[in-house]
């Protein structure tokens, strides 16, 4: 079952997310993931990074990898059934609904990005189990109200709810009070709930992420602020962050035969439960 919901986005910010001529994050992500949703002004942001860090297309991979096991584990281990997956991105390879309803057919999970061209794809192209349901929503992440007065049209908030941040914080620069926006979303989800981060690192190979986030913030308006391992971290409030913690994403509970990967990547990640 496939649902839409829109907000309605004013038509001039429509517009200028429209704008294929200025790179845009997600865009620039599918590029470094193989993708073919993106153009010119993307690849060539795209490229001022690969210059710096070729192996940026293996983190982004790594990145993928650990949504899939994170949402694996929810699903099957954890026993949830909802997911909120805020900053949805183009899709790809095993998305969040894929993995979950793979699992549990019955899973509901409402993706939520704010640029117009990932939600005509998403539309297109991910569709859900009879049973369960999948829906898009057209929100910022800035506006977290906002986002949860649509998704309760969709999603109990008195049963545990996933909320996946998955490579999209680190678009919330300090000056959007990004601390305060998560708190605002694990204040509304219940006793069981999940929070699911991944997170550019600022403290794993400092120099060279330094210049990757300065090649790419001159390329891309959205520009990027990566965070030590004890900021992310924080993200998480109290909640109980689960084993192995928050480590790097090839670190986290890796599948058999990769247990002891000593690849470097530089992007934190972590799972915590809501007591």
């Amino acid at each position: 079952m496939t649902e839409d919901v829109s907000s309605g986005q004013d038509p001039d910010s429509a517009s200028l997310m429209l704008n294929t001529s200025v790179a845009h994050p997600a865009r620039v992500y599918d590029y470094w993931l193989g993708g073919k949703d993106n153009f010119a002004a993307d690849r060539a942001a795209a490229q001022q990074v690969i210059d710096v860090r070729p192996e940026i297309r293996t983190d982004v991979q790594a990145n993928r990898a650990f949504l899939g096991r994170a949402v694996r584990y929810l699903a099957a281990d954890a026993g949830i059934r909802q997911f909120l997956d805020i900053g949805t991105g183009l899709p790809s390879a095993d998305n969040t609904h894929e993995v979950a309803q793979r699992v549990a057919p019955d899973s509901r999970i409402v993706y939520v990005d704010n640029d117009p061209i990932v939600l005509v794809h998403a539309r297109a192209l991910l569709t859900g189990t009879a049973e369960g349901v999948t829906a898009y929503l057209e929100a910022d992440l800035r506006d977290p109200a906002e986002i949860v007065q649509q998704a309760r049209q969709l999603l109990d908030f008195d049963q545990p709810i996933a909320v996946m941040l998955v490579a999209v914080l680190h678009h919330l620069h300090d000056g959007d009070d990004p601390y305060q926006i998560v708190a605002q979303l694990r204040d509304v989800v219940p006793s069981g709930s999940h929070l699911v981060i991944s997170h550019p690192a600022k403290d794993i190979q400092a120099d060279r992420v330094a210049e990757v986030a300065r090649r790419y913030n001159a390329q891309v308006p959205v520009g990027q602020t990566r965070r030590s391992r004890d900021e992310v971290a924080r993200f998480f409030g109290d909640w109980q962050i689960l084993d192995p913690g928050v480590t790097q994403t090839v670190r986290w509970r890796p599948d058999p035969g990769l247990e002891r990967s000593t690849a470097s990547v530089p992007m934190w990640a972590g799972v915590a439960r809501k007591p």
